[in-house]
């Protein structure tokens, strides 16, 4: 690692230590999934509420049909939403459907389709079981219940849990404002005229992507030339958002001009050059609750180094962990050489063997630049640095993208 340069791991700890959870705000149960629970609702009621039938049936007391056939004679029915209020007396049963409360004194159900019916005479044909097809009170859950705990990311599963627990509205994280500023004289729009010397700028449109499938309001600003009063104009606007991202500009070149625009708004540089590949020009300033995350301009660097660092930032204001993304291991399909002083994120196809395991392997061209590479992956090698040559078979770490959450 050359002197001035922050391990991926380091910049990865300062970037989560400048975050905290952003206050809650309330939202409608129905409107609740994909949001961040900031405070775990306890069941406002037992579910089920009473021991009901799991079945169409009769309700009977086991002891009078533990031989069979029996006959018993009908007194009343218990439909769903409605009951049967008197206790069952020996010889009697009750007409229940699916849902329907269980009448005092009964202690199983009998499916229909092991009985015969004859006006109120009722032949059981099948002996049944103690609490055959019943379901007890607090099957579920009972009320003061919690089963759903702060900081989980809500699911369509979640929601529907937390409606039967009878809560009409959810308190949830507010999602973090995150400012997105494109800069430089070569960039226009997609669908834009293309000059002789300008490219279609894509990386900010992926990272209001990631913004918002990683549970953000993403703003996109216009695309700022190359000009530095302009640049400091939109870092101010952009300060007023919970995060800054800048997208290029952020080297050391004469046309890179966000630097000192941040410096020229009082803005404090924590690092500018991490040892990793691609994304080595990522930097990270601040001023009071303010926070710029630069990332590079090279479309393939701003992606890989917004997983790394925008989404453990996010996860943070979401009041959640924040943790790099998770690797798991794989088997090399080819051999690599021996790695320099970067850790390396190396774009790679994944496939699952007959045993279930994977192998990886790498495209054999790694320019930043070359969306359709990163496109076509489905998976991260991870090569740390000065890591040994590896021959075809060996084992390593890997992002999975497939198993990512947010549209990656």
């Amino acid at each position: 690692m050359k002197p001035g340069m922050l391990s991926v791991r380091d910049a990865h700890a300062r970037v989560i230590a400048a975050f905290e959870a952003l206050p809650s705000e309330t939202v409608s149960v129905a409107d609740a999934a994909g949001r961040v629970l900031a405070v775990p609702p306890r069941a406002r009621l037992t579910q089920p509420p009473a021991d009901l039938s799991a079945m169409d049936g009769y309700a009977v007391r086991a002891a009078d049909v533990s031989a069979v056939p029996a006959v018993l004679t009908l007194v009343g029915q218990a439909p769903a939403g409605g009951s049967y209020d008197h206790a069952l007396q020996p010889g009697e049963t009750v007409r229940i459907f699916t849902g329907g409360p269980l009448p005092m004194g009964a202690d199983s159900i009998v499916i229909q389709e092991d009985t015969k019916a004859d006006g109120p005479r009722i032949t059981i044909l099948e002996a049944p079981s103690v609490g055959r097809h019943i379901r007890k009170a607090g099957l579920d859950f009972s009320a003061g219940d919690s089963p759903l705990e702060a900081g989980r990311t809500l699911t369509t599963r979640d929601v529907a849990l937390a409606a039967a627990m009878n809560h009409p509205w959810l308190s949830v994280h507010r999602k973090p404002r995150v400012a997105i500023l494109s800069t430089g004289d070569e960039l226009v729009m997609p669908g834009e005229p293309v000059g002789r010397n300008q490219i279609v700028s894509s990386s900010g449109i992926a990272v209001a992507a990631l913004v918002r499938g990683w549970g953000g309001e993403p703003t996109l600003f216009d695309i700022a030339r190359d000009d530095a009063k302009l640049i400091e104009r939109c870092i101010e606007a952009g300060a007023q958002h919970d995060l800054l991202i800048t997208l290029g500009g952020a080297s050391v070149g004469d046309h890179d001009l966000v630097q000192d625009a941040l410096k020229a708004q009082g803005f404090d540089m924590d690092f500018w050059k991490i040892a990793m590949r691609p994304g080595k020009p990522l930097m990270f300033a601040a001023r009071d609750r303010a926070r710029v995350l630069g990332l590079p301009g090279n479309p393939v660097s701003t992606m890989v180094c917004a997983l790394l660092f925008l989404k453990p930032a996010l996860e943070r204001m979401l009041g959640q962990s924040g943790d790099l993304a998770r690797t798991v291991p794989a088997r090399l399909a080819v051999d690599v050489k021996q790695n320099d002083q970067r850790e390396d994120y190396v774009r790679s196809r994944l496939a699952r063997s007959g045993d279930g395991s994977l192998t990886v392997d790498p495209h054999p061209v790694q320019d930043s630049s070359m969306l359709s590479v990163l496109a076509a992956c489905d998976g991260l090698m991870i090569r740390p640095a000065h890591d040994p040559a590896r021959k075809a078979g060996d084992t390593v770490q890997v992002v999975d993208l497939q198993s990512l959450s947010g549209g990656y």
